[in-house]
């Protein structure tokens, strides 16, 4: 069996056997896997329209890459990757206004997907690696070249995946047992005994000698209005006298959520969001009320995906 490329010491079998439906196989002498993996969700990013549409076309007889979207330019790109959560970017490095690193640079703070940069020039490519590309393609781009990079995108989103299944499977337990879990086998040293269910949080709302308990994940949204509280919780307003910084450490951050400098949300409560100028969303939670989510609080889009 033919071997493409090493990756951190462990040998790449060909994409192609990663990727059944693709007629590439009619150039090698693979049998297919009777077994298809999900493909991968890729947007391409590419002032040139015909560049564009190559790659895209390529991609697609790969038969592991579902091209979701075009990007023209970097600030589209990053409107593009922020709303839709692509697995992989392929990114022009050379674009007039925002570059390729632009984008990167833009995206710094939030969860990347794999970036594979596409460019003319062989110089900008120890760059690329320095910005955690997992591959780079010269133009024009070459099958052989392709094949590589894209092996190499398989191993990586097989990668993410299970540490993503290991951080869900930590959750689960951490919630279970009432604690924070680091590693799986601290679910073992505690026992099966130790595992129950944590009573919902709940928040303490004092008027006068009466206090009400609203359970946290009923919260819809909180505004702050001065030093005073307002929590909209189950079509109801109650009031509390509080700051929203000392609010926000009593939150559960599993559903309670700070947006902006005078606003929290239920994360769970979302309907939809669009972009707005300047990095900017406005979510609109099931209630039917919208809020804005403002520049400086853009890292908390990572709880609003699924």
């Amino acid at each position: 069996m033919e071997r493409l490329d090493v990756l951190n010491g462990n040998e790449l079998e060909s994409p192609l056997q990663q990727c059944p439906h693709s007629d590439w196989h009619q150039r090698f002498a693979f049998p297919l896997s009777a077994s298809v993996e999900k493909k991968i969700k890729a947007l391409i990013v590419d002032d040139e329209a015909p560049a564009r549409r190559s790659l895209k076309h390529r991609l697609g007889r790969s038969g592991c890459v579902d091209v979701i979207a075009e990007a023209r330019d970097g600030r589209e790109a990053v409107g593009k990757i922020r709303a839709l959560a692509p697995d992989a970017v392929f990114l022009d490095i050379q674009m007039p206004g925002m570059s390729g690193f632009d984008v990167i640079r833009e995206l710094r703070n939030e969860v990347l997907p794999s970036i594979i940069f596409v460019t003319a020039l062989d110089e900008p490519a120890v760059r690329a690696f320095e910005a955690n590309a997992i591959d780079y393609l010269l133009k024009p781009v070459k099958d052989d070249r392709l094949e590589r990079a894209l092996a190499k995108l398989r191993v990586q989103q097989s990668q993410r995946k299970r540490q993503a299944q290991r951080n869900k499977l930590l959750k689960v337990l951490s919630d279970l047992t009432g604690g924070p879990l680091e590693r799986l086998s601290e679910a073992e040293e505690q026992g099966a005994e130790s595992i129950q269910r944590k009573e919902p949080a709940r928040l303490a709302i004092r008027d006068g000698g009466h206090t009400t308990w609203v359970k946290q994940e009923d919260i819809d949204w909180i505004d702050a209005a001065g030093d005073y509280m307002c929590v909209h919780a189950g079509g109801m307003t109650h009031i509390m006298r509080m700051t929203m910084k000392r609010l926000e450490a009593e939150l559960d951050p599993d559903h309670l959520h700070r947006i902006h400098r005078s606003t929290i949300i239920n994360v769970k409560r979302v309907k939809n969001m669009r972009s707005h100028i300047n990095g900017e969303y406005f979510l609109t939670l099931d209630s039917g009320h919208t809020v804005k989510l403002s520049r400086s609080y853009r890292h908390k889009l990572r709880h609003l995906l699924p």
